[in-house]
Parts: structure tokens; C-alpha cells; sequence
């Protein structure tokens, strides 16, 4: 990144206007808040689950309350549309109040038939948590990874993306004055640099972070040396595959919604479609034309469809891997260029050769990759043909075709005749250079507890069943 993207500020996608500046944190602010945080995990541990299902569910009020305020703050800070922004503050109020319905179940006392008079598993949390987290959905990945943590009666330290200071304190603040006031989620606004120092800090138990490749190696290796648990979601280069028997309109459809999302920067954005060469040439003019009719402007105004890249660097970074591609052999279809400022025309690349950058690469924004395929086996072997391994969605209305793709695509979740999303009931993470570990649903909250086994030998006098409780 540039020089600006080191200062902790809040910069207008739309015309660079810097608006607010932060200064980092001094070593002994530091030092204060995680001391905080340990006293405050000593509060979160001992309350009951209805205890802090009574604060997440207040925090989710809040969120709903104040969707429309916080969803422009969103906007304002790294360029996605208002309205998808006011939509994802309202997912982040569904994931704490499933959490708030579910953690208890999902950690309660699991019995288990041994040789022993009783055996069972228990779940108890860790301690404090560090978060690294991107911008581009700048809420829901802080609180897909809070409400589980803090249901378990974790604590939680968030060290966001440096252009979004502002929503990173809001949510503490949501956090503070649904109840966990104790210290028991803290924003720290610090640099990517001093990270390293709070992985080795004991008083910091595991991390967490979403973001890049180089990024999460640094984090997983820093906590390994520490022998501390990390679970990563990195970037993805998502597969789109469409065959014979889809509903083609349907499928075209999603797949613009799927390569727009969040402008473009979303690692489970699709990225690569991969169409049966029966139906590709349908496929890339139904495409193409629904690209191109798509709306670039505002991201304040609610009819826009695609708002400004969140900062320069991403344009660049764009732009030079669709020239590189064009430069490789690969076919221009639509776009193709910058708008002015942080803006870049949707874009459709296809005949894309192996050497070029769109082949397998993640590509952080409005450019969609176009693959033909002769049959199923070559659109998986397409479809693997990338070191990631986040998400994948299929379309077809043949259920031995959907099986052997679900079975034979190499990914997380893999997502028949929809789009890929992730939901607070179910597991979301990657495998290959996606990441390790999950977010969401039963495992989700399981990631960061301690799986304790307790065998009991023979009872005591007049006890009951432990793990029957």
C-alpha cells in the first residue's frame, strides 16, 4: 500500500478527502487495555449465557436502530452502496441474536459413553481474543467473529483496517452500551506493525484475522511461535460454473450480483465463470450487456450499483492485472478502464491464458474472468486450477452433475443454483490458500474454547450425573 494507507484516517473514497485522523495508540495505552481485557474475560467468563444473551441481543437492537447511520458510515469510509452497507449492519444484528438463541446449546456439557461412572466434554473459553479484520465489509466481519466470542465468555481486542477507524469504533461503542461495558470488546487503534508485539503478549490468548495472503502468514506464523490457536480467512478466487441445464437468465442474473458485491472486493465474490462452451456464447452477451447496464456512481445514492474501489492502490493494482492479462492474450469483452478517482468501468475478461494475472489470481474488484469448458470434468478442472479454495457455486438442474461438483470442487462451501454467502447458522472458511479454521454455526463458536475432556472414575456418594446437567 501507499503511504496513506499506513496513517489510521478515514479518506472519501469518492474525491480523497481525508476527513479524520487518528493517532496509534502509545505502548502504555496498550499496555492499559489489554490489562483490561484480562480483567474484564475474569467478568465475561462467570456470567451465564442467558446473562450475556440478554447484552448481545441489546447490541443487535442497537444495530437495527441505528442501521441507517451506520450503514452510511460504512459508505463513507470505503465506498460500497448505501444500501448494501445499511444491509450488512442488519446481518450483523441477525449473527449476534442467533448467537444469543444458540451459544448455550452449542456449548452446553456433551456426555459421552466411556468405561468411566461419567465422561463429557465441557467448553470454556480461552481468554482475549485479537481480531485482525479488512475494510471491505467492515462490520459483519467484526461481528461474525464478537458474537460467538463473546457468547463463549471470550473477550474481544480488534485491530482493524486502518481506513476505517471510525466504523471500528462505533462498534465498541455498540459493544459498550449494549452491556459489555466492562472492557470485554476493545478497539485498538494501532498499526499493521505493532501486531506482532500483541500476538506475543501471553495476556492475548488467539487470533483471528480476514484479510490477505502476507498478512495472514504473518499473524498464523507469529502466533505459532507463541503456541497460540489462529484461525484465518484469507483471499479466494471464487468459481462460478454454469452448464447445459441451468436457467440461464437466473444464473446471469446472480453472477453479476456475485462479481459486484461490496464494488467488487469481497473474497467470496465469484470470480471466475466458468460456462459449458454449448451455452458460453449466450452466456458472455447476456453477461456482458447486464455489465455494462449496471449503474457506476455515487455510492450515497441508493441507485447506484457500483461505488468507488476503496483506495487508490486497489485502482492500480486493478488495472495493472487486467492490462497484463489483455498483454498475456486474454480478450477484452466490456470495460476495461478507469472512470476518474477510485472508480473502474465493470469489466469482462475472456480467452484468458494460464500466464495471465485473471487466470487464477484474486482479483479485488469489478472484473469478472470468463472460462469455456468442454464438459463437467473440465469445469472442475478449471474450477481448481487456483491455489484458493474459499467458495464455489454451481448451476445445474442435473443432481448427478450438482453431486460430483460438490464432491470433486476443491473448497469450503460450494453453493448449487445460488449465490455464495455466508450465514450465521452454518460454517464459512476455506481450505488451500484460503485459510484454516471456520466462522459461523456450532463450529464457529467452537474455535476458540477449550475442548475439555473430564472423566470421573466412579461417583460419589449421593452425586447425580455431572454431564447430565
Amino acid at each position: 500500500m501507499g503511504k496513506r494507507a499506513m496513517t489510521i484516517s478515514t479518506v472519501n473514497p469518492v474525491n480523497g478527502e481525508t476527513l479524520r485522523t487518528f493517532d496509534a495508540l502509545s505502548e502504555r495505552e496498550i499496555e492499559a487495555k489489554l490489562q483490561r481485557a484480562v480483567d474484564a474475560f475474569a467478568i465475561n467468563r462467570a456470567r451465564s449465557f442467558a446473562d450475556r444473551a440478554t447484552r448481545m441481543n441489546a447490541a443487535a437492537d442497537a444495530l437495527d436502530r441505528r442501521k441507517n447511520e451506520l450503514g452510511k458510515l460504512i459508505t463513507t469510509e470505503m465506498g460500497k452502496p448505501v444500501t448494501a452497507a445499511i444491509a450488512e449492519v442488519q446481518k450483523c444484528a441477525l449473527v449476534c441474536r442467533y448467537y444469543a438463541d444458540h451459544a448455550g446449546k452449542h456449548l452446553a456439557d456433551e456426555c459421552v459413553q466411556t468405561d468411566a461412572a461419567d465422561s463429557f466434554i465441557r467448553y470454556q473459553p480461552l481468554g482475549a481474543v485479537l481480531a485482525v479484520m479488512p475494510w471491505n465489509f467492515p462490520f459483519w466481519q467484526v461481528f461474525r467473529f464478537a458474537a460467538p466470542a463473546l457468547m463463549a465468555g471470550n473477550v474481544g481486542l480488534l485491530k482493524h483496517a486502518s481506513n476505517v477507524p471510525q466504523s471500528a469504533l462505533a462498534i465498541e461503542e455498540i459493544f459498550v452500551d449494549a452491556g459489555f461495558d466492562a472492557g470485554e470488546f476493545q478497539t485498538l487503534l494501532i498499526s499493521a506493525e505493532q501486531v506482532a508485539k500483541l500476538l506475543d503478549d501471553d495476556r492475548v490468548r488467539a487470533a483471528t484475522l480476514t484479510g490477505s495472503e502476507p498478512a495472514g502468514a504473518s499473524v498464523a506464523s507469529n502466533a505459532a511461535k507463541q503456541i497460540k490457536k489462529s484461525v484465518l480467512e484469507l483471499g479466494g478466487s471464487d468459481p462460478f460454473v454454469v452448464m447445459p441445464s441451468a436457467d440461464l437468465d437466473e444464473a446471469v442474473k446472480t453472477a453479476v450480483k456475485a462479481r459486484i458485491v461490496s464494488n467488487g472486493q469481497s473474497c467470496i465474490a465469484a470470480k471466475r465463470f466458468i460456462v459449458h462452451e454449448s451455452i458460453a456464447d449466450q452466456f458472455e452477451a447476456k453477461f456482458a450487456a447486464a455489465m455494462e447496464a449496471l449503474k457506476v456512481g455515487d455510492p450515497m445514492d441508493e441507485s447506484t450499483d457500483v461505488g468507488p474501489l476503496a483506495m487508490p492502490q486497489i485502482v492500480n493494482d486493478l488495472d495493472e492485472q487486467v492490462r497484463k492479462s489483455i498483454e498475456a492474450g486474454a480478450r477484452l469483452v466490456t470495460g476495461g478502464k478507469r472512470l476518474g478517482g477510485n472508480y473502474y468501468a465493470p469489466t469482462i475478461l475472456a480467452d484468458i491464458p494460464e500466464s495471465a494475472p485473471a487466470y487464477a489470481e484474486e482479483i479485488f474488484g469489478p472484473v469478472a474472468s470468463l472460462f469455456r469448458a468442454k464438459d463437467a470434468s473440465d469445469a472442475i478442472r478449471i474450477a481448481n486450477a487456483t491455489p484458493f479454495g474459499l467458495g464455489a457455486s454451481v448451476w445445474t438442474n442435473d443432481r448427478a452433475e450438482a453431486e460430483r461438483f460438490i464432491d470433486e470442487i476443491e473448497s469450503g462451501q460450494v453453493f448449487v443454483n445460488a449465490m455464495v454467502a455466508s450465514d450465521p447458522r452454518i460454517p464459512f472458511g476455506g481450505v488451500k490458500h484460503s485459510g484454516f479454521g471456520r466462522e459461523l454455526g456450532v463450529f464457529g463458536i467452537r474455535e476458540f474454547v477449550n475442548i475439555k475432556t473430564v472423566w470421573i472414575a466412579k461417583r460419589f456418594d449421593g452425586d447425580r450425573s455431572v454431564g447430565a446437567e
